[in-house]
C-alpha cells in the first residue's frame, strides 16, 4: 500500500471519520498485517479497553433434518437418513439440563429446516426449556429459521417473534447470513432467506427490543470486495435500528471428518482452500476499522483454533465466544488443533496468557463479573499490542 494511503487511512481511523468501500477494499489488499492489525486494536481499545468479554454457554441442535443444501454446510440431513435426527422436546430439555451444573449462562440453539415439525413445536420448546432452566438465556434461531416459520405457520415474522418473545427468547442467533452478495450467496445457499428477509426479521427483533448478533462466513469463494459489502449492509441496518450487539466472522470449515456415510455434503471443499490465519486476523483487522457502529467483535474460537484466536484479541476483536461442549454444524473433530470444549477457567487462562483481562457476560453484555488480569509480577506477564 502506498504510504500516503496508509496516512491517510489512520488519519480517518483516529478522527473517527467513517471508511468508505473503497477504504474497506484497500485495506484488504494491505499486506502489512502489523500494521492494519495496529490499527484495529486501537479502535477495540477505545471502545473496550483492555477488556476480553466471555459467556458460558452450550449449543443445542434440537434437530438435523432440514429441506436446504447449502453447499458449505454438512450438518443437514433428508428424512429417512441413517444419522438423521429430531428430539421430543422432553429429550432436549433433559440435554440442556444436564448442563446446568456448570454454571451455563446461555443456550444457543439453531436447528435444521425440518420439512415436518408443525410450528407448536418451537415455541413449546422454548417455554419447556425456560421453566427447566429459569436463570439461563435462550439465544435461538437464525432469520432463516424464523423465515421458515412464517411458512409451516401462516403467521407474520411479527406475530412469530412476539410468541418466542413471550415463550422465553432473549435473542436471535446471527445465522443465515453468510455473504449477502448474490454473486456468491447464489452458488453456497439453498434456501430462500436472502438479505432482504434476512434483514427484515433483524429489523423485527430490534424493533421488539431484542439485541442480537450479526455474522459473515467468510473464506470460501467469495473475494474481499463481498466482504465489505457484505459488512457495509449489516452496518446501514445498525445506523437504522442500533439492535447488532457484536460482529462474528466465521471462518468457512472444510469437514475433514465429515464422510461417515460416504456422501460428501460440503461441495465447496473440493475448489477452495480455508483461510489462512493471516487471513483471518487480516478480516477480523478489517471488520473491525470497518464496522465503526457495533460495539463488540467476537472471535468463535471453535472456527478459528485457539491460537489464532487469541492472535484475534490483538486484531480488533474483545469477545471470545463461550465454552462450547459440541459444534455440528460445520465440523466436529478438527485437525488444527481446537479442543470439543473449554471449561470458564480455561476462558480465563486463554484471555490473560493473551495479555488481557476477562469479564464475564451473559447475552445482553450486562456484566456477570470482572476478572483479575495478567499477573503484571510475571517475567513473561504478556501485554496488549501498544496503541
Amino acid at each position: 500500500m502506498d504510504v500516503g494511503l496508509k496516512r491517510e487511512l489512520e488519519e480517518k481511523v483516529r478522527s473517527g471519520e467513517r471508511l468508505t468501500r473503497e477504504d474497506g477494499i484497500a485495506l484488504y489488499e494491505s499486506d502489512d498485517l502489523a500494521w492494519l492489525g495496529g490499527l484495529a486494536h486501537e479502535v477495540r481499545t477505545r471502545k473496550n479497553g483492555d477488556v476480553v468479554h466471555f459467556n458460558v454457554n452450550r449449543h443445542l441442535n434440537m434437530t438435523n433434518v432440514c429441506t436446504a443444501s447449502c453447499a458449505y454446510c454438512s450438518f443437514q440431513r433428508k428424512p429417512g437418513e441413517k444419522d438423521a435426527y429430531t428430539m421430543r422436546i422432553e429429550e432436549a430439555v433433559k440435554l440442556a439440563k444436564a448442563m446446568e451444573s456448570e454454571n451455563l449462562t446461555e443456550l444457543h440453539i439453531v436447528n435444521g429446516l425440518h420439512p415436518n415439525l408443525p410450528w407448536r413445536y418451537y415455541p413449546r420448546s422454548l417455554r419447556e426449556l425456560k421453566a427447566a432452566l429459569p436463570d439461563v438465556s435462550l439465544k435461538a434461531f437464525t432469520a432463516t429459521e424464523i423465515h421458515h416459520f412464517e411458512t409451516i405457520s401462516g403467521l407474520s415474522a411479527s406475530e412469530i417473534l412476539d410468541e418466542l418473545i413471550d415463550a422465553g427468547l432473549e435473542s436471535l442467533t446471527g445465522g443465515g447470513a453468510e455473504i449477502f452478495d448474490w454473486e456468491v450467496r447464489q452458488h453456497i445457499v439453498d434456501h430462500r432467506t436472502h438479505w432482504e428477509d434476512w434483514s427484515r426479521i433483524h429489523r423485527l427483533a430490534h424493533e421488539k427490543g431484542l439485541k442480537t448478533p450479526c455474522t459473515m462466513l467468510y473464506g470460501h469463494i467469495e473475494e474481499p470486495r463481498h466482504r465489505v459489502d457484505h459488512v457495509l449492509r449489516l452496518r446501514e441496518l445498525q445506523d437504522e435500528t442500533g439492535g447488532f450487539q457484536v460482529f462474528i466472522p466465521l471462518r468457512y470449515q472444510h469437514d475433514f471428518v465429515d464422510m461417515k456415510d460416504g456422501k460428501i455434503r460440503n461441495r465447496l471443499q473440493a475448489r477452495t482452500q480455508m483461510a489462512t490465519g493471516a487471513e483471518a486476523l487480516k478480516t477480523f483487522a478489517v471488520s473491525r476499522l470497518l464496522f465503526d457502529n457495533v460495539p463488540h467483535v467476537k472471535v468463535f474460537w471453535v472456527m478459528h483454533g485457539v491460537q489464532t484466536a487469541q492472535l484475534a484479541l490483538q486484531h480488533g476483536a474483545d469477545d471470545m465466544d463461550g465454552s462450547v461442549v459440541e459444534y455440528k454444524i460445520t465440523h466436529d473433530a478438527d485437525n488444527f488443533g481446537t479442543p470439543n470444549k473449554l471449561t470458564r477457567e480455561d476462558l480465563l487462562e486463554l484471555i490473560r496468557d493473551a495479555g488481557f483481562r476477562p469479564v464475564e457476560r451473559n447475552t445482553r453484555y450486562e456484566i456477570i463479573r470482572e476478572y483479575e488480569g495478567p499477573d503484571p509480577a510475571r517475567r513473561d506477564s504478556p501485554q496488549p499490542m501498544r496503541v
